[in-house]
């Protein structure tokens, strides 16, 4: 079978490329042509195969899309003739709703079977979306409990397949190492800074996150390099900010700021307490169990407009899927160095810790248990087949 998958970010490759893996354990034919990034390129027989990669494609906040309406139309129409040219069995959507739901648009009226794997989260901000995917949309599958049961509510009938998250933690291979490999002394606690995949979440949210530094002497402060951005970005908001501070007698050496990339699993796996972009990495640090302060800053029009429109409580996945506030979240002007500061402090006490643990363990069990990417490979593969069974959670 020809498999054509589009996504539009990291947290997309990841689950793109999962999902490829059990696709050729179940398909011995499988072929893809994709959307992604390394993870997903990997997966490919050939490099070529990875047609455009995220970060050439990853535009967030309203102000940013009508900046990058043009580059944004363009990949459109090149999406919709390289699909044509590839005429795949099957036409698979990741999330990266602007782009995706326009290509499922297109591809109902060519007669190419569109499922969506990672609903957009049309519950969130716009519900009156649910009448496009009915249309274009052959087969939803979705990965968070509460989904379900908001389509039911639209009279759609989708697949509830579990978070592949889950999978891709438990097969996560423990890095003794970790610490040697990155010159991180035993003897201080690990504080991880997860300033997001992208070049102007970074921007945003980095400058703020490093003033924590002077305030928590006793720890190693480690940033999570995304592999789509070169480590030159990182060093420069790290040299300006001890630039700033020089003089501060708390600073000691820029050692006391580290930079990894590759090794997010190995950084949460060893970290005490974690700052972290708003995001799918908020779900990655609570299956790691690590407590955790989320945060979230872009162009204030762009805030102003979502504010407006954005129906939801909370921002953080897992405060969403436990529907109540289990890590706190410092949202645009809330997010200053004051509360950054005051909310590490709190996430630091034995405590509250014991209870953001309890909590994670709910949200564990809520996530619908392993094999979310096996389950969608199978209904992908049947549907492609013409077959209707489903392997959804139940």
């Amino acid at each position: 079978m020809k498999y054509y998958i589009i996504a539009g970010e990291a947290s997309g490759d990841l689950h793109g490329s999962n999902l490829m893996k059990s696709l050729k354990q179940l398909d011995a034919e499988a072929t893809f042509r994709v959307w992604g990034g390394d993870k997903m390129r990997h997966e490919c027989a050939s490099p070529a195969q990875l047609i455009k990669h995220y970060r050439n494609l990853d535009f967030v906040g309203f102000t940013e899309v009508v900046g990058n309406l043009r580059t944004i139309l363009r990949n459109i129409e090149f999406c919709k003739q390289d699909i044509l040219e590839d005429q795949p069995d099957v036409l698979v959507l990741i999330d990266y709703p602007g782009f995706n739901l326009r290509i499922a648009k297109w591809a109902k009226k060519q007669q190419i079977k569109v499922i969506y794997y990672i609903s957009p989260q049309v519950w969130a901000w716009n519900a009156a979306r649910v009448r496009t995917i009915k249309k274009v949309v052959d087969k939803m599958l979705v990965i968070l409990p509460f989904e379900q049961d908001f389509y039911k509510q639209h009279d759609y009938n989708v697949d509830f397949v579990g978070h592949p998250l889950l999978d891709s933690i438990d097969a996560y291979p423990t890095n003794e190492d970790f610490r040697a490999k990155n010159n991180l002394p035993l003897e201080r606690k690990i504080i991880a800074l997860l300033p997001g995949s992208r070049g102007q979440e970074i921007k945003n949210l980095l400058q703020v996150m490093l003033q924590l530094v002077p305030h928590f002497e006793k720890y190693q402060f480690v940033v999570a390099g995304a592999p789509s951005i070169d480590a030159a970005v990182y060093q420069k908001h790290i040299d300006k900010f001890f630039q700033q501070h020089h003089k501060n007698e708390h600073f000691r050496t820029k050692s006391d700021v580290k930079i990894v990339f590759g090794q997010t699993y190995d950084l949460l796996n060893n970290a005490h307490a974690a700052v972290v972009a708003s995001g799918t990495a908020t779900l990655e640090t609570a299956l790691f169990q690590v407590p955790q302060v989320v945060c979230y800053k872009g162009s204030q029009i762009s805030y102003e407009i979502a504010k407006r429109i954005v129906k939801i409580k909370y921002i953080s996945l897992v405060n969403l899927i436990m529907d109540k506030e289990v890590i706190r979240e410092l949202i645009q002007n809330d997010f200053n160095i004051g509360n950054l500061n005051h909310q590490l402090i709190h996430i630091l006490e034995p405590n509250n810790r014991q209870q953001i643990a309890k909590d994670y363990q709910l949200l564990r069990e809520k996530l619908g248990g392993g094999g979310a990417s096996e389950r969608s490979a199978q209904i992908i593969f049947d549907f492609a087949n013409g077959k209707t069974a489903s392997s959804a959670v139940v």
